[in-house]
């Protein structure tokens, strides 16, 4: 009898999402657009409990809303990077500026969508994200700083 290596015995594992927006009608819509294979593992409308959270599901994503109560987005971002976690992050923002941009992928973003392209941007970017790419929504301020960049 041939030993398989384990993975190759169970079904493909479905990635596993974390999601971080301080406004409900935002998380519904985001829930809406992700198809059936993605497992949502946790939902929180603040940064309150994300490290824990993050712990508890060791998720393979976050999405994480840049502006919140308390501490933003980036800063969350940032700290987790700072305590040895390699979560990829997707920023779900509202700016549409090269400043945020920057920031965001400093403290550590694989993704940057634009609240405005949600529905267009959301699955291509977790899809290329998961794919080790970074994935940038098309915006004029941000087209083409990205390339400029060392």
């Amino acid at each position: 009898m041939t030993r398989q290596p384990p993975d190759a015995m169970t079904p493909a594992r479905l990635p596993k999402i974390l999601l971080v927006d301080d406004h409900p009608a935002v998380l519904r819509q985001t829930i809406s657009l992700l198809p059936q294979n993605y497992e949502i593992v946790e939902t929180l409308e603040s940064g309150f409990g994300l490290k824990a959270a993050v712990s508890q599901h060791e998720p393979d994503l976050i999405v994480l809303d840049i502006t919140l109560p308390g501490l933003s987005g980036i800063e969350l971002a940032s700290r987790l990077r700072q305590s040895g976690y390699l979560t990829k992050i997707v920023f779900l923002t509202v700016h549409c500026d090269t400043d945020y941009a920057r920031e965001a992928f400093a403290a550590g973003a694989n993704g940057y969508v634009v609240k405005a392209r949600l529905a267009s941007d959301l699955v291509p970017a977790l899809q290329a994200v998961l794919a080790g790419q970074r994935f940038i929504s098309p915006c004029a301020e941000l087209e083409g700083w990205d390339d400029a960049e060392p």
